[in-house]
């Protein structure tokens, strides 16, 4: 297998249109309900350009964000997205606190994983040209237009040049090296380019592309292809897709980023905060506490002004 196989496909990308529709995608789950509560409002006082905005969450978690709904902005169930083979139980292994989806098909998968099959999948549902990925427990402080997605007909494509060569990038190179062989591009080319971020777009055509040619190279529906392996980065599979499959055609590379995100580490104190704040770089627009930190809401809501 090898990515000889769509020899056209650099040729085939149409440019994006004039002026094309955007939407923003977050899929979230009930522990990070009211962090995504926040990013809606956010989203509605600072962000522009956008058609609509897509929530994907699990099936038991329809009704609390259905409080989210409004004009443009749409919860999206999991079933209506995933195959039904795909099960999700409370796991005992973990007292019955976490979730644990199961097939014979895939290996057994958390909500993270899910998560990432879930982006992947609303492209076949949705029918704006861009897809705008924002994780659920980011917060927009300063204006911003989805129009900084797109130039001269091409998307844009988030990318850190080279940097999968330092140390430190151990897992991501796991994850590079896997979304090689779920898109069947010859292992003896390994990819030194991370993609991964939160606030970055992909052009949907190109996700259902990348999706149909998984599905022919491995004679299989993609989503058994890809969570086969535990160790999958969905952003590392539409980047080497675009780079390594379509040569980059209909897109363009940045490797600036919009949110500026505090990963891990401890809660930070509310002086620790407005500092983290006022490092902002000026093309920043919005921060991401992650939300495993454990950072209150409530905090966040009264530093940035909303309390």
């Amino acid at each position: 297998m090898n990515s000889r196989f769509v020899p056209d496909a650099a040729t085939s990308i149409e440019p994006l249109p004039r002026m094309p529709s955007a939407a923003v995608v977050t899929a979230s789950y009930a522990p990070d309900f009211e962090r995504c509560r926040l990013l809606c409002e956010t989203m509605d006082r600072h962000v522009t350009g956008v058609a609509r905005h897509y929530i994907l969450v699990e099936h038991r978690d329809m009704a609390l964000f259905r409080q989210l709904v409004g004009s443009r902005r749409t919860i999206v169930d999991e079933r209506d997205l995933l195959p039904r083979w795909l099960r999700v139980f409370d796991d005992p292994l973990s007292l019955f606190r976490r979730r644990v989806w199961l097939s014979f098909r895939t290996q057994p998968l958390r909500g993270w994983h899910v998560q990432q099959l879930r982006r992947i999948a609303i492209a076949a549902h949705a029918g704006e040209d861009v897809l705008v990925f924002c994780d659920s427990d980011v917060a927009f402080l300063k204006p911003f237009d989805a129009s900084a997605f797109w130039r001269d007909g091409k998307a844009r494509l988030f990318r850190r040049d080279g940097v999968l060569g330092d140390a430190g990038h151990d897992e991501h190179r796991i994850w590079s090296r896997n979304a090689g062989s779920v898109l069947g591009i010859d292992p003896g080319k390994v990819s030194p380019h991370d993609y991964i971020s939160t606030l970055i777009a992909w052009r949907r055509e190109t996700v259902n592309a990348m999706c149909e040619r998984i599905e022919k190279m491995h004679g299989r529906d993609w989503v058994t292809v890809v969570g086969s392996a535990r160790k999958f980065s969905e952003c590392m599979i539409y980047g080497r897709y675009v780079d390594d499959v379509l040569g980059g055609a209909g897109h363009f590379h940045d490797s600036v980023e919009f949110c500026r995100v505090h990963w891990n580490g401890e809660a930070l104190s509310d002086e620790e905060f407005r500092r983290f704040v006022d490092a902002m770089a000026p093309e920043q627009v919005a921060i991401g506490m992650q939300s495993f930190i454990g950072t209150d809401v409530g905090r966040i809501r009264r530093l940035i002004g909303l309390a």
